[in-house]
C-alpha cells in the first residue's frame, strides 16, 4: 500500500509511523502543507494519515487548509482508510459534525487510558499513552469510542466500521519526537493537574518503547480491511 501523510508543522512529524509503515512493506509520502506543498489528490494513495499540529490552526486556519479539509471530506465519502492524530483527529471530527472545543483540562505527558466498554478497538483494557492537547472533540454520530483518561473522557473514535479513526492521544510518539516538541513549543496552558513536567516525560525511555506494540495493533486493525 502507498500512504499519504499530511504534516502541519516540523514539530509534529510522523515519528514512529514512518518506521512502522516501512517495516510492514508500505511506501509513503509526507506532504509538508505548512511549507507550501499542495494537498495530494485522493486517488493517488491507498490511505491517508492526517498528523498533529498546532491547535491554533483550528481557530485561525490558513488558506491552504481549505484544500486539506476538502481532501478529508473526499476520504470520508470514499472507501479508503483515514487516520487522524491530534489536530488531524480534530479536523476529521469537525468534518463529521462533532463538537470541537477546549476541554476542561489540558493534558500533557503520559496518562492512562481506560478502554470503553462499547469500543471496537482491540487494545488492552488499560494502557498509557502520550498526550499533548488542550482541545477535545465529542463522539461523531455513528462512531464508537476508544475510551478515555481522567482529564479527557474521549481519547479517540472509530467510524464506518473502523475505516476512519481519530486519536486524541499519541501512540506514535518517540523520545526524540517529544524532545523536539518540548524544544520548540510551550505546553498547553491551564490547570496543571494533568501537565507532566518535561523532565518526567523524557525520564523513562521504556514508556516510549511500550507505545510501539500498541501502535502496531491499532494500525494493523485500521489497514487490515484494505490490504
Amino acid at each position: 500500500m502507498h500512504v499519504h501523510l499530511l504534516q502541519h508543522s516540523p514539530d509534529h512529524g510522523p515519528a514512529r509511523l514512518a518506521d512502522w509503515l516501512s517495516s510492514m512493506g508500505h511506501s509513503y509520502t509526507v506532504f509538508y502543507l505548512d511549507d507550501g506543498e499542495l494537498a495530494p489528490h485522493s486517488g493517488d494513495s491507498d490511505a491517508l494519515i492526517v498528523l498533529d499540529g498546532d491547535e491554533a490552526l483550528l481557530t485561525r486556519p490558513p488558506a491552504w487548509q481549505r484544500a486539506e479539509k476538502k481532501l478529508i471530506e473526499r476520504y470520508l465519502d470514499g472507501q479508503k482508510p483515514l487516520l487522524g492524530i491530534g489536530l488531524g483527529a480534530h479536523l476529521i471530527a469537525e468534518a463529521l459534525d462533532a463538537t470541537v472545543a477546549p476541554g476542561t483540562y489540558p493534558e500533557t505527558g503520559f496518562h492512562t487510558i481506560t478502554l470503553a466498554d462499547s469500543t471496537s478497538f482491540d487494545l488492552p483494557e488499560q494502557f498509557a499513552a502520550f498526550m499533548w492537547h488542550r482541545t477535545v472533540f465529542s463522539l461523531p454520530d455513528g462512531a464508537t469510542p476508544l475510551g478515555g483518561s481522567v482529564a479527557a473522557p474521549l481519547q479517540g473514535f472509530a467510524w464506518d466500521a473502523g475505516r476512519v479513526v481519530g486519536l486524541l492521544c499519541h501512540l506514535e510518539a518517540t523520545r526524540e519526537s517529544v524532545a523536539t516538541l518540548l524544544e520548540s513549543q510551550a505546553p498547553p496552558a491551564g490547570h496543571d493537574d494533568y501537565l507532566q513536567p518535561a523532565e518526567e516525560m523524557l525520564a523513562t525511555p521504556g514508556h516510549f518503547d511500550q507505545l510501539a506494540p500498541l501502535l502496531d495493533r491499532l494500525l494493523s486493525q485500521w489497514l487490515r480491511p484494505a490490504s
